[in-house]
């Protein structure tokens, strides 16, 4: 089960990585992954997974509009 602990490691994380660190690192039961700036949507992913489990209710941007 996830816990805010972990999305918030994870949100720091993403951050980190967005402001131009090369390597960030999330700690999961234990093991630790690092990502970098090529995995930015992996970790993108992650945090979508942990807010899905925690109810946490995320702005979702809405696609271009058409021309019709």
């Amino acid at each position: 089960m996830a816990t805010q602990a972990q999305l918030d490691e994870a949100r720091a994380a993403l951050h980190k990585l967005l402001t131009g660190r090369a390597v960030a690192s999330v700690t999961v039961d234990g093991v630790q992954t690092q990502y970098t700036q090529a995995n930015i949507p992996s970790l993108r992913l992650y945090i979508a997974d942990l807010e899905q489990q925690l109810g946490v209710a995320t702005a979702r941007r809405r696609g271009p509009a058409g021309v019709f």
